[in-house]
C-alpha cells in the first residue's frame, strides 16, 4: 500500500541548499501544468472517478486538490516575500475534497492551475538568493519552511500527485 500512497516516495527536506536542486524544483513547478494536461487529456469520466488506491481520492479529487494546494502555495510564497516569517493558516485537505466543487469538471481546476503556475513561475524566476531563505511558519508541523524548502516540497507534490493520476489510468 505504501507504493500506492507514495508512488515517488515520501517527501524529505533538503539537507543543503544547492543551486542545481533549486533549478530542478523550479522547472518541475513551472512545467507542471503542461505535464498534468498531457496526462489528463482524454481521460474518461470513469477514469476521473477512479481512486488511485483503496480509500484514496479519485483522479478528479486529486486534480481539484492540486489547484487548492497550489493556490495556498502561491499565497504562502507571497506572504513570505512581503512579511517577516508569517504564520500560515493550514486547511483540512480531506474536508476540502468532500466539498461540491470537487465534483466539477476538471477544466475548472486546470484553468486555475494554468494561471496560478504562470504567476508562481514568474515570481520564482525573479527571486534573489536571499529571497529563497525567507519563508513561513507552519503551525501544524511546528516548523519554519524556507522558500527553498517549499520549492522542494511543491516539486515533490507535483510529481507525487501526477503519479497518483497515472495510477487511475491503469486501474481501468
Amino acid at each position: 500500500m505504501e507504493h500506492l500512497k507514495y508512488p515517488v516516495g515520501r517527501f524529505s527536506f533538503p539537507v543543503s541548499h544547492e543551486a542545481d536542486q533549486l533549478v530542478s524544483w523550479k522547472e518541475t513547478i513551472i512545467t507542471f501544468h503542461d505535464r498534468l494536461e498531457d496526462v489528463v487529456s482524454g481521460m474518461t469520466t470513469e477514469q476521473l472517478d477512479t481512486a488511485y488506491r483503496p480509500e484514496g481520492w479519485t483522479a478528479r479529487q486529486v486534480i481539484h486538490h492540486i489547484a487548492d494546494s497550489h493556490s495556498h502555495a502561491l499565497i504562502r510564497f507571497k506572504w513570505s516575500l512581503t512579511e517577516d516569517k508569517p504564520t500560515i493558516k493550514p486547511y483540512i485537505e480531506s474536508k476540502y475534497a468532500m466539498l461540491a466543487d470537487y465534483s466539477l469538471p476538471i477544466d475548472s481546476a486546470l484553468w486555475i492551475l494554468k494561471g496560478l503556475h504562470v504567476k508562481w513561475a514568474h515570481i520564482m524566476q525573479q527571486m534573489t538568493d536571499s529571497d529563497w531563505e525567507k519563508g513561513y511558519f507552519h503551525p501544524e508541523t511546528d516548523r519554519f519552511f524556507s522558500l527553498y524548502d517549499a520549492a522542494a516540497l511543491y516539486s515533490w507534490h507535483c510529481r507525487h500527485h501526477l503519479e497518483h493520476i497515472k495510477l487511475c489510468l491503469i486501474k481501468i
